[in-house]
């Protein structure tokens, strides 16, 4: 039964691999490139219409400010790029933003950063999709019109590419991002060619057209506000970025020497690609308005809610390449393609940071434990879940949904900043060698001036953007950290009242049964489940373990012998990181080799008070038991330890058996003793 169920898994993502080959899905620069970068290089398909739209209230007047705002993006880009290659080169563990702040600036600050990313991630995935099925929906109706059932469909589809691993993906996405920057670049020299060489007339499809303005004769704070709006929207450009120092891990080494140059390369291609653009929709005069149905007019008339608004760079190719020309065509498929893959910059990002918030105890443990691939696949399942429920809440309206974007790598970035000038400053107190002191000194100044620009830009896209949906974003960063902060007590808590400084009992009493006691750590409920075996006067008596992880395996094994426990303690390895199947395997091995034998397996398991606590606890716990029940020969035991948390349920229980006892319906009130009548005396 269990090969026919494990038969779609396989035909879906592939044959498990072992973990000693970690080493074989590390990335080269060539392939790290679409795999991180894919996010800020396909933005260049949006983030330029998205700063003509905003200008385009004030009416085409505004847009020659387009330039000047262009720059703005760039000068930023360069800064946090510069930023993020000192951070890649300082914190090369993978941690990133979060483990800068958390070291840093304490905690709070970490966590707040955790939160932040975490939020722009489910948005990187739900807007990059919309996006896509918007550019798509373009040129097939059919799709526009089912644009939601797309969306989670191409979610979907791409979460199963991810689960089948991040080197197998890399190659799936690598020639698609390759296909488009080629093609943005050509467009960008053809353009150049033809006007400055040639100097021929290019049209965009909407030259001709005309722009109602919303707000006429802007000036002063209005204007400014205007143009910061418009500079905030531009700012999209700059999504992902972070995603490479979260990565690093995932690099070939030298892993900061790659990740520090995948990150200049992904800089530079950005930002002239984004410019580039830019100055092309200013020389064919691309026109775009917020509302197109009303505020873009055709020979003095609006052109109705039929139009179709096409996006800049599909303007813009058409007035370069050629309307449905074959370049044309192959850019816009491109386009179309990368967008739906720049959401895999947040299927690699989200899981890495949810393995290093989970082995931080802020998110269940299951997100730290790699699947049959080596990807995370617990925390690809969780960021596909966030982004569809997000894409159906939003109908997939990528207009409604980047109104909540960029808040939170905002946040991240100065966080991270300001956490490395600290870093900075730490170590220029205990450095005495002049060369490395001067090379911290200039690392310092960098963070320093990130910290401020970036600190600058999340100031003006509050102030922005709040009211456009920003403040969804900020709630979700709320939630996420109310609930980790919950999670990390939780299990902070559980480690407190589990912390074991009790010596096992020395006897063990004979009997006919091999006994096995499951063992993950030493802590009380381990020492209870091996004192309650020895009482049952086992034949033979051993303590299981399954290594995972070889260091947490050598620590236990070391405090097993320091603590001088008198159980023989067996150690299987699981190279598939799998708990359930060595045991298993284990156990029906013993059975061949003595199959009058009885073998008892006993699990200590927790008894928690409330619903939630039943998603940190006893996962593997239930799996084995389950596996187990059905194995012939084999005696199942569970040994509880009462958390403090069960003994608050005990309460609630007793209490509601106070008032509702079983039965007290049906049987009515109770009967009211016969009044006695007194004598004349008083007396009853």
């Amino acid at each position: 039964m269990s090969k026919l169920t494990d038969l779609p898994k396989r035909i879906l993502i592939g044959r498990a691999l072992r973990s000693d080959k970690l080493g074989e899905t590390l990335l080269p620069k060539r392939i790290a490139l679409p795999v991180f970068a894919s996010d800020p290089l396909s933005s260049v398909a949006y983030a330029p219409g998205e700063v003509l739209l905003v200008l385009s209230v004030a009416g085409v007047s505004a847009y020659h400010y387009s330039p000047w705002i262009a720059v703005a993006v760039v000068v930023l880009m360069f800064t946090v790029v510069a930023s993020y290659r000192q951070n890649v080169r300082a914190y090369p563990s993978g941690g990133g933003d979060y483990e800068v702040a958390n070291t840093n600036l304490g905690p709070k600050a970490g966590l707040t950063v955790a939160s932040a990313l975490l939020v722009d991630y489910v948005l990187t995935v739900a807007v990059s999709i919309s996006s896509g099925v918007e550019n798509l929906g373009s040129a097939v109706p059919f799709v526009i019109e089912n644009k939601t059932l797309f969306a989670v469909g191409t979610i979907v589809l791409l979460t199963l590419m991810n689960l089948r691993g991040v080197r197998e993906s890399g190659k799936l996405f690598a020639i698609p991002t390759y296909v488009f920057v080629a093609g943005v670049f050509l467009l960008i020299a053809w353009g150049a060619f033809r006007g400055l060489v040639l100097d021929d007339s290019m049209h965009a499809p909407t030259s001709d057209y005309e722009i109602h303005p919303e707000k006429t004769g802007l000036a002063g704070f209005a204007l400014v506000f205007l143009l910061l709006r418009a500079f905030s929207s531009g700012c999209a450009a700059l999504t992902g970025v972070e995603a490479i120092s979260n990565g690093v891990p995932a690099f070939r080494k030298p892993k900061s020497k790659n990740a520090a140059t995948t990150l200049l390369m992904m800089g530079t291609f950005a930002v002239t690609m984004f410019c580039g653009i830019i100055a092309l929709a200013m020389v064919t005069d691309v026109k775009m308005a917020e509302d197109p149905a009303k505020d873009l007019l055709r020979n003095g008339e609006p052109v109705g809610a039929d139009f179709t608004q096409d996006p800049v760079i599909s303007q813009v190719a058409a007035a370069v390449f050629g309307d449905g020309s074959f370049l044309f065509v192959v850019l816009a498929a491109a386009t179309a393609l990368v967008l739906f893959l720049a959401a895999n910059t947040a299927y690699n990002g989200f899981p890495l940071l949810g393995s290093i918030l989970a082995q931080d105890r802020y998110l269940p443990r299951q997100l730290h434990t790699r699947g049959d691939r080596l990807a995370f696949s617990n925390g690809i399942v969780l960021l596909a879940l966030a982004a569809a429920i997000l894409v159906y809440a939003y109908g997939a309206d990528s207009t409604k949904l980047i109104q909540l974007y960029i808040v939170g790598v905002f946040v991240s970035f100065t966080l991270s900043q300001t956490g490395m000038v600290r870093h900075w400053n730490r170590h220029l107190r205990a450095e005495k060698d002049p060369a490395k002191r001067r090379h911290m000194v200039r690392s310092r100044a960098i963070n320093a001036f990130g910290a401020s620009f970036t600190g600058l830009v999340l100031i003006v896209v509050l102030v922005t953007k709040f009211t456009h949906g920003a403040w969804v974003a900020l709630l979700g960063m709320v939630i996420f950290y109310v609930t980790m902060s919950a999670i990390r007590r939780h299990y902070d808590r559980v480690a407190e009242e589990l912390a074991s400084d009790e010596e096992p009992a020395d006897l063990v009493r004979p009997s006919r049964v091999h006994s096995i006691v499951l063992v993950s750590k030493i802590h009380k409920p381990t020492l209870r489940a091996l004192a309650y075996a020895k009482l049952m006067r086992s034949d033979r008596l051993e303590a299981l373990s399954i290594s995972v992880d070889p260091t947490e395996t050598k620590a236990l094994q070391a405090e097993w012998s320091e603590r001088g426990i008198d159980v023989p303690l067996k150690v299987l390895d699981s190279p598939y990181r799998e708990i359930t199947r060595p045991v298993i395997d284990y156990v029906k091995s013993l059975r061949r080799e003595s199959p009058r034998e009885v073998i008892s397996v006993y699990i200590p398991e927790y008894v928690v008070g409330h619903w939630y606590e039943h998603l940190l606890h006893n996962q593997s716990a239930l799996r084995l038991k389950g596996r187990l029940l059905f194995t012939p020969g084999v005696m199942v035991t569970s040994v509880p330890w009462q958390l403090d948390s069960s003994e608050a349920a005990k309460l609630r229980a007793r209490k509601r058996a106070e008032w509702s006892a079983p039965g007290a319906v049906r049987r009515g009130p109770a009967p009211r003793a016969p009044r006695q009548e007194k004598t004349e005396t008083g007396k009853p």
